[in-house]
């Protein structure tokens, strides 16, 4: 195993989502690392997002878990592995391979996903390994399967710039994947390139679109199904590729017609405008180089894969398929949800792109030699932890993610962790809300430390190298995998000294006995030393001996993966979500991300200015939908299904639908005290893919009210016991937001917070107005405020008292300025930032604009540098720009 490099920059790649940015970080000698895009690396060309400019801040070892724990006690590698190997070697015994589990994560590098697909199908015996990319892009998987024969993405991402019409389908593109929006806004200054998104929130990425679809929540395939039927009435199709390169197109068509045989139908079940979907079923119809880029709003739906099926069938029949600037685009989530794909990470496929036939199962077991081979699917993530849960599973490992947190009906999945006999989670983050139910920790390598390859949406293998040495005794998850897998018996299979080991032999499984006949192919790496391992390019699959330098599109030649080698229409029957909303349940709940935040943050929220940009979790709403229910913007809302509850900040906008309501997905119980949104949402799944009806849960929501509010600013982390409480770290202390239906006063804070210890306290209570206001102090200054009120808007901002806590000592009068809350004139309040790269708020913005007599983006990014780096606050510039 090779160790951290010494050099003062290495390339990387960014551990973020599927778009897989090259990076350079830089280290001086304290491990101060900056970080900026590689110009040289095909996906971003040198751009980063915010949390990628960012990642520079997130390599502390704050929170970090240094060294096994069992049973809460730290003990040695040898003493934790040997419990893991035991306890799972006596329950295989005792119960047989199907009562153990492994959940993994597209946060692992392709090596690691690897070994435990290989440890857990092909010597356990059993296909229970399941990936939280089930929860991202299964639907995607399966959908390619049914069309092309395999989990093929065809395009890249230079047909961005070589389209004509781009449609973003159900993704937030510009706050979810900015780098790849970066270069859709350049293609559309430079080639005119026209731009739809069809989603039901006006986002950010709709802001500069030239058509915005609003559809109705689940209607993707109606429309979708609509659009086969313009073209088949239209004459747009192209007969010569269907009849020469697909099969099955009369049953679509049949299917498609009797389902949405108008536009008139098809605009009132999607409840869109008519003239809207004309001009989209139009511009399609007139335009041949022409992308479908599809997400999260697409595969996380009960019919995902259906809706899938329904944007490719449109491509299929236009042959618009294998040609530059034209596709059905999946982009995926995760860093490497791809190479969990190609190594069988999912419990519904085996490794190198095989299934469970009987071919495809007799040759991995040769491959691999094993005694024991799955030969049949494993559990999908919902159905793993329901069987935790029923104590059918009973020894369970899960790898580098959180799904306390992400798992939808979140409740049960903490009991069924409860009640699981023995629980295992190797990970970098010592305290998450998954972490707290694991009787042994095992300390995994971060980023920055561990060394490997990851896949992203384009199919292009990149490195990610370490430029850190290894935290306390933290090691890299193969390793882990690996001792675990000897001391069970399995030494023959994972004798690896290396992760270029790992990867020469997954690259051979790749080619062995394909002759063509699998689309994943990189045996043309097979027999890299480690020399050339260390110093891969990004290369696209295939590689092999056809192609050693890699293929930038797949599907050019008409072929594709099936038995007759053409591609089939798959007939679509558009299914509304399984869950409807009624009397008790009346608004529709739809969940995703924000711009600065990543999965459950226990990354992003280390960095104080990606925290800034939205502090706390909230839900919009449109603001009929907020008179209807009585909710007010900027207090509180409880929100409610029947599967659990949360509460949040209500953010009254016309961006939302009547009726819908959207929260955030990152929050969790080590954030706040009552946002870990997964707990309403809806559990049921995609019958094919598995994969969680993330956006459609039947909620209630009622308005929340608290006579006490508060915010904290404190140099130390402290656990607050209210009924609302949330947190962020800030440059140089926490802040606390918090309410709760009962007023506590400064002894409540000194004994429950402070454990009565002995602070120089400075204290300001007007009782007319019910406002107290407590500095404190202690030898070295000053260390925390609590500011609290009857009501919140009596409360004065924070951003200034914030700066405050830039230095230690503070005189008579600042002491008193901060008491009365007022601002220094030596101290700017910037307002909430909007740029986070450069830390410009939304007050200094909006004055700028305001003395501008033509202010816009550019102009803007020249005064105060806001949008200049990696261009993700340019939408909410544009939107400033408007509102000013």
């Amino acid at each position: 195993m090779p160790e951290a490099q010494d050099t003062c920059s290495v390339k990387t790649t960014c551990p973020y989502c599927g778009v897989g940015c090259g990076v350079i970080a830089t280290k001086d000698t304290g491990n101060n690392v900056t970080i900026k895009g590689d110009s040289k690396h095909p996906a971003n060309l040198g751009r980063l997002c915010s949390k990628g400019s960012a990642l520079g801040e997130t390599v502390d070892l704050d929170n970090r878990l240094l060294t096994p724990v069992v049973d809460n006690q730290q003990v040695s590698w040898d003493e934790a592995l040997n419990t893991v190997a035991q306890r799972f070697k006596t329950t295989i015994e005792q119960h047989g391979p199907e009562s153990v589990a492994f959940y993994v994560s597209g946060q692992l590098l392709t090596e690691d996903y690897y070994v435990a697909n290989k440890l857990m199908k092909g010597f356990i015996g059993t296909a229970n390994i399941d990936t939280n990319s089930r929860l991202c892009m299964s639907s995607a998987v399966a959908g390619h399967k049914r069309a092309f024969g395999t989990d093929t993405v065809g395009p890249c991402y230079e047909d961005l710039e070589q389209a004509d019409a781009i449609a973003i389908i159900g993704s937030n593109f510009a706050w979810c994947h900015p780098v790849l929006y970066q270069r859709i806004e350049a293609a559309r200054k430079k080639n005119k390139t026209r731009v739809i998104v069809i989603d039901p929130r006006r986002t950010h990425s709709c802001d500069s679109a030239d058509l915005h679809l609003a559809i109705k929540p689940g209607t993707d395939g109606i429309l979708f199904n609509g659009l086969l039927s313009f073209l088949m009435k239209n004459d747009c199709l192209d007969k010569c590729f269907i009849d020469q390169h697909t099969e099955g197109f009369e049953q679509a068509i049949d299917m498609a017609m009797s389902s949405a045989s108008d536009i008139d139908m098809v605009a009132h079940r999607c409840d869109l405008n008519v003239k809207d979907v004309t001009e989209f079923y139009t511009l399609f119809a007139n335009t041949e180089k022409f992308i479908s880029f599809f997400s999260m709003g697409i595969n996380q739906s009960s019919s995902g894969v259906d809706k899938v099926n329904a944007i490719i069938n449109t491509h299929l029949a236009t042959g618009r398929i294998g040609r530059p600037g034209m596709g059905a685009f999946s982009i995926t989530g995760q860093p490497n949800a791809m190479g969990g794909r190609e190594v069988g990470g999912l419990a519904s496929t085996l490794a190198a792109h095989m299934d469970f036939t009987d071919a495809d199962i007799s040759r991995v077991q040769r491959f691999w030699n094993s005694p024991l081979i799955a030969s049949k699917e494993g559990l999908k993530a919902v159905d793993l932890f329901h069987n935790v849960r029923e104590g059918k599973i009973k020894a369970l490992w899960i790898m580098a993610t959180n799904p306390a947190v992400s798992i939808p009906n979140a409740g049960a999945v903490d009991e069924a962790m409860k009640k699981c006999d023995f629980v295992v989670v190797s990970d970098c983050t010592r305290q998450t809300d998954t972490t707290r139910y694991a009787d042994v920790l095992l300390p995994a390598q971060a980023w920055g430390e561990k060394s490997g390859t990851v896949t992203n949406s384009e199919r292009r293998i990149s490195r990610q190298r370490s430029f850190l040495p290894a935290a306390g005794d933290a090691m890299p998850d193969w390793w882990i995998i690996c001792k675990v897998a000897e001391r069970m018996g399995f030494k023959d299979g994972f004798g690896f000294s290396s992760e270029a080991a790992i990867f020469r032999e997954h690259a051979a499984l790749s080619g062995f006995e394909n002759e063509g006949q699998r689309d994943f192919d990189i045996s043309g790496l097979a027999d890299i030393d480690d020399v050339e391992y260390e110093l891969l390019p990004p290369m696209q699959w295939p590689i092999n001996r056809d192609n050693p330098k890699g293929t930038q599109r797949l599907l050019q030649n008409g072929r594709f993966y099936t038995m007759s080698g053409k591609a089939r229409f798959v007939p679509v029957q558009p299914r509304l979500p399984v869950e409807t909303t009624g009397v008790r349940f009346p608004l529709v709940l739809n969940t995703g991300r924000v711009r600065d935040q990543w999965h459950t943050m226990t990354r992003t929220a280390k960095s104080q200015r990606l925290s800034r940009h939205i502090r706390e979790p909230f839900v919009q709403c449109h603001p009929k939908t907020a008179r209807a229910h009585g909710l007010v913007h900027g207090q509180l809302t409880h929100i409610e299904s029947k599967w659990g509850s949360v509460l949040v900040r209500t953010d009254i906008t016309e961006r939302q639908r009547k009726g819908e309501l959207f929260i955030p997905l990152h929050w969790n119980d080590q954030y706040s005290a009552r946002a870990r949104v997964d707990a309403v949402v809806n559990p049921h799944v995609d019958p094919i893919s598995g994969q969680p009806e993330f956006k459609h849960t039947p909620v209630m929501a009622k308005p929340v009210l608290h006579s006490w509010f508060g915010f904290m600013l404190s140099r130390k982390e402290y656990k607050l016991d209210c009924t609302y409480w949330t947190k962020l770290r800030e440059a140089d202390n926490w802040r606390y937001e918090f309410s709760d239906s009962e007023a506590h006063d400064l002894a409540w804070f000194k004994k429950h917070l402070l454990n009565g210890r002995d602070y120089e306290w400075v204290e300001f209570t007007d009782e007319i107005n019910e406002v107290n206001r407590y500095l404190w102090f202690d030898e070295s200054g000053l260390q925390g405020c609590v500011f609290t009120a009857a009501e919140y808007e009596k409360l004065p901002s924070r951003e200034w008292l914030s700066t405050q806590f830039t230095e230690f000592e503070l005189p008579w009068k600042h002491r008193v300025r901060m008491l009365a809350g007022e601002n220094d004139s030596n101290k700017t309040d910037c307002g909430e930032v909007i740029c986070s790269c450069f830390n410009v708020g939304k007050k200094t913005i909006l004055e700028f604009i305001r003395n501008s007599t033509s202010a816009n983006v550019e102009e803007i990014g020249e005064q105060l540098r806001a949008g200049t780096n990696c261009g993700s606050c340019r939408p909410e510039l544009k939107c400033l720009i408007k509102e000013a």
